[in-house]
């Protein structure tokens, strides 16, 4: 009797409960999360870049000499055509000044919701956008994970990016109070979280190239440059030749594994063949270290003033030199980055702070009935990269 009385006040109660939550959660997720979004799928064919003049180069016959006809061979470097494709879902709002660039969303608008503190109105903003690429022959995955809350007295912003072909992966995490001032200006601080996989301020090859021994009081390197051929199956061969003239001249020849020769002298494989090496040798440093995590705390102020003639939108982002990494090798992080010398690291050397910041203006007016002045730009600065673009013009109207 007691089950059956229970299970009666399972389905007078509990599933009717349930149920009205449940319409609640889908009422809710439908106003804050899918109304006034866009679901969007998008692709793009274009010619790739094509050679301004094209390359040549000599073949003789096997069976003849080196000075008989030779066949002129087209060796002018030719991509396939580009593409990319992707698909998303968003809700961005735009400022008043900010105009839907077209009838469509492809995935690749840029809008201040990204980068100044406050946002158009208060709410859930997000962007979830993947897709795919090739540019001049190469394959990239590009994706932006984007979602920002922004309140009367919070901001909260998670984003993570990735755009292959500049090498560009990014992640963050922010909650910052603010304090609205009139209705144009806010001030906010808090703390921001950002993960990095680039080694900023860390190059192996240079610190692998200073590294010293002392011998009967001189000093010496450990590692000549030219043994990281050795490191990679190259070897160069002693040879002594004479001119016509009767002048000798000793240098290296350099092969690769195979045998076939790369360079004729330690100056043209330096020249030539070091670079790609030494590249190689770092992603190969690069890639045995974790992602490092830090966080710091930023401060950001903006201001927005807009009507039909004049508008003004200024704002700043501003990470205080207060860094501290939460995962990844301190020793290899960008807190070390002028601390390597010949030897390795500087011994008892202090940790170096840093200035993070980013700063963007649209100014538009109207002269007159006819004339109309804008200017937008943004400036930024993040460990050793330095990011900026700015778009000014006029437009007059005839009437």
């Amino acid at each position: 009797m007691k089950k059956l009385l229970t299970l009666v006040f399972i389905f007078l109660y509990i599933v009717p409960s349930f149920s009205q939550e449940k319409d609640k959660f889908f009422t809710s997720l439908y106003k804050d999360f899918l109304k006034y979004g866009t679901v969007y799928g998008a692709g793009g064919i274009s010619n790739s870049v094509e050679a301004s003049e094209p390359t040549y180069f000599l073949r003789t016959n096997p069976d003849g000499s080196l000075y008989s006809i030779p066949d002129v061979v087209d060796n002018t470097e030719v991509f396939p055509f580009d593409y990319r494709y992707g698909f998303g879902i968003r809700k961005l709002a735009r400022f008043d000044y900010e105009r839907k660039p077209r009838n469509y969303y492809d995935g690749r608008e840029e809008q201040l919701v990204f980068y100044a503190p406050t946002s158009a109105f208060t709410g859930l903003e997000y962007q979830f956008h993947y897709e795919k690429e090739r540019w001049r022959g190469e394959d990239f995955t590009n994706y932006r994970f984007f979602l920002k809350h922004t309140g009367k007295y919070h901001i909260v912003k998670l984003q993570t990016r990735e755009v292959g072909k500049i090498n560009l992966n990014y992640n963050s995490a922010e909650l910052r109070a603010r304090l609205p001032i009139g209705k144009k200006f806010s001030f906010s601080a808090g703390a921001i979280v950002r993960g990095h996989e680039r080694a900023y301020g860390y190059n192996p090859i240079e610190i692998w190239l200073n590294e010293t021994e002392v011998i009967n009081g001189t000093e010496y390197p450990v590692n000549y440059w030219y043994t990281l051929g050795y490191e990679y199956g190259y070897e160069d061969i002693f040879y002594t030749s004479t001119d016509e003239n009767g002048n000798v001249t000793q240098d290296w020849c350099w092969v690769d594994s195979d045998g076939v020769q790369v360079a004729h002298s330690d100056l043209a494989f330096r020249e030539k063949v070091m670079p790609s090496l030494m590249n190689r040798f770092n992603r190969e440093a690069w890639d045995l270290l974790d992602p490092w995590v830090e966080v710091a705390p930023i401060v950001g102020m903006d201001f927005y003033h807009y009507d039909r003639n004049f508008w003004l939108h200024a704002y700043v982002n501003y990470i205080l030199p207060a860094h501290k990494y939460i995962a990844g090798e301190e020793e290899f992080s960008y807190l070390n980055r002028n601390n390597w010398g010949k030897g390795g690291l500087i011994q008892d050397s202090e940790l170096e702070q840093w200035h993070d910041y980013s700063a963007g203006i649209s100014l538009g007016t109207k002269i007159g009935k006819n004339l109309g002045i804008f200017i937008e730009g943004e400036y930024s600065k993040m460990w050793d990269s330095k990011l900026y673009q700015t778009t000014f013009g006029l437009n007059y109207t005839f009437k």
